[in-house]
C-alpha cells in the first residue's frame, strides 16, 4: 500500500492527491470560470455572501477582494474549516462548519451564495437539497451561482452518460455525477431560482497549458516535481488525466448563475 500522509493513496479521492502535489486552484473550468462567475455575481460592499464549501480558500480571497459587508464559509470538513479561520479570519469573516444542504443559518440572510465543484459529486436528491437550501438563505433577488462539471452536448444519451459517470468515479475515487447543461438548468428552476447566465469551458484541469494559467509557471513545475517524487500519487493523477482525455467530447466545465425571485 502506499501512502502519503498516512493516508493510502490508492483510495484518496482525487482533489485530496492534487491538493497535496501542491495543485490550488481545483474548478473544473479553472481560474478563468471562477473569475466569471464572481463576476457574474457582481459582489460588492453592500453583499452578505454565503459560499459553500470553499476548498482552499482561492474563490474566497477573490470574493474577499470585493469587500463584501460580511463572508459565510460552509465547510463541512472540521480540519479545512479550521484552516479557513486561520487563513480567511477577520471582521465579518465567519467559517461555520456544517453541511451545504442545512447551514443552521437564518432565511433570507444572505444576498449572494455560490459553490464550486461540490454539487458535481453528490447524489441527485442531495443535489436538490443543497440547491434548496442556498434558496432558503437568500432574500428576494438574490443570486446563486455554480461551477460544476458538465455534460455535452446537451442530447448526450443515457448510456454515454452512464460510461462517462462510471469511469470518472472509478478514476477519481468520488461518486461523481455531472449533469448537462439542460439538466443544470433543471435543477436550480426546480427550487424557484431562474437562470441568467451560463458559461461553459473544455475540461481541461490537467493539462499542462491549463495548469500554467491557473497556477503560474513556477508553481506549476513544483507541482510537476511533487509528482516526479511520489509515483503512486503519479499513476493516480495520470489515470485522472487519461479519463478526462478519453471522454472530453463529452465533459466540459459549466457555471450558472440564477436569481431568486
Amino acid at each position: 500500500m502506499s501512502t502519503l500522509n498516512g493516508t493510502d493513496l490508492d483510495k484518496a479521492q482525487g482533489h485530496w492527491i492534487l491538493a497535496r502535489m501542491g495543485k490550488k486552484v481545483l474548478r473544473p473550468g479553472g481560474r478563468e470560470l471562477t473569475e466569471q462567475l464572481v463576476g457574474f455575481l457582481g459582489i460588492g460592499p453592500g453583499d452578505d455572501v454565503a459560499e459553500f464549501a470553499p476548498g482552499l480558500g482561492h474563490t474566497a480571497a477573490l470574493t474577499l477582494g470585493r469587500h463584501p459587508r460580511s463572508y459565510t464559509g460552509i465547510e463541512l470538513d472540521p480540519d479545512v474549516a479550521a484552516m479557513l479561520r486561520g487563513k480567511l479570519g477577520g471582521p465579518g469573516r465567519t467559517i461555520v462548519q456544517g453541511s451545504a444542504s442545512a447551514t443552521g443559518l437564518p432565511d433570507a440572510c444572505m444576498d449572494k451564495v455560490y459553490g464550486e465543484a461540490m454539487l458535481t459529486m453528490q447524489a441527485d436528491h442531495r443535489k436538490q437539497e443543497i440547491v434548496r437550501e442556498a434558496h432558503r438563505i437568500l432574500r428576494p433577488g438574490g443570486f446563486y451561482a455554480i461551477h460544476e462539471l458538465g455534460l455535452t452536448p446537451d442530447t448526450i444519451d443515457a448510456a454515454q452518460k452512464a460510461t462517462v459517470q462510471k469511469d470518472l468515479a472509478l478514476s477519481i475515487r468520488v461518486n461523481a455525477r455531472p449533469l448537462n447543461a439542460p439538466e443544470w438548468t433543471e435543477l436550480l428552476e426546480r427550487e424557484g431560482f431562474v437562470v441568467k447566465h451560463i458559461a461553459m469551458s473544455p475540461m481541461r484541469l490537467l493539462e499542462m497549458g491549463r495548469m500554467v494559467d491557473d497556477e503560474g509557471l513556477w508553481r506549476t513545475l513544483r507541482i510537476s516535481l511533487n509528482i516526479l517524487r511520489h509515483p503512486a500519487a503519479r499513476r493516480r493523477i495520470l489515470d485522472m488525466r487519461r479519463v478526462f482525455r478519453q471522454h472530453s467530447a463529452h465533459m466540459n466545465a459549466i457555471a450558472l448563475v440564477a436569481v431568486k425571485q
